[in-house]
Parts: structure tokens; C-alpha cells; sequence
């Protein structure tokens, strides 16, 4: 049997690399890599199990919805970690009953459960 892929990373084009990726590593309680530049950014996952993120400055802005997301487990109510990601520079888009869609600092859409 051969051995299969695993996900490694997930890249985000974005505005300022740096800027999101502080937003994404307080969001998981992990840290901005130190050789970090608002060009390129990297955060480690933290714990195990999770892929790193690279944050990559691009010169087009976002213009659409994402055809992936990011679906968080709030580690305890969902209200509680909703208002601590508004804090960090998140946004709510739609708060239902067991699922609240956000958007991060640069408009990339996320869901909290």
C-alpha cells in the first residue's frame, strides 16, 4: 500500500500577510512565526493534528465568497468565542441557532460551533 497526502498547509491569499496571520494564530492559540513579514507570514498549528496556514500578500483584493472555509469548535459557548474573535478584528455575517458565520479581518468567511 502507498503511502497517501496529507494536508501540510492551508495558504491564504491576502492583503497583508502579517495582519492575518496574528488574527488566525490568536484565533488557535498558536504564534506568528518570529521571520514573519507583512509579504509572507506562517503560523504553526497549534497542538498536533491541525496543517500550519501561509499567509501570502497578493495585489488583488477578495472579490467573492470563499469556496472553502475554516469551521472553528468554540471550546466552549459559541457566544463566549464569538465575542472573543469580534475582539481580535472578526466580524459576524449570520448567527444561527448552533452556527455562526464570520468573516476575519480581510472579509474570509468562517463559521464558529
Amino acid at each position: 500500500m502507498t503511502a497517501s497526502s496529507y494536508i501540510k498547509a492551508v495558504t491564504w491569499d491576502c492583503r497583508n500577510a502579517l495582519t492575518l496571520a496574528t488574527f488566525w494564530a490568536a484565533a488557535l492559540g498558536s504564534n506568528v512565526d518570529e521571520d514573519s513579514q507583512p509579504d509572507r507570514a506562517f503560523v504553526e498549528a497549534a497542538g498536533w493534528g491541525g496543517p500550519n496556514m501561509w499567509f501570502v500578500t497578493v495585489p488583488e483584493a477578495k472579490t467573492a465568497k470563499n469556496r472553502l472555509h475554516l469551521d472553528l469548535r468554540a471550546p466552549g459557548p459559541v457566544a463566549d468565542e464569538v465575542r472573543r474573535l469580534q475582539k481580535l478584528g472578526a466580524t459576524v455575517v449570520r448567527d444561527g441557532d448552533e452556527l455562526v458565520m464570520m468573516h476575519d479581518p480581510e472579509g474570509n468567511e468562517f463559521c464558529v460551533e
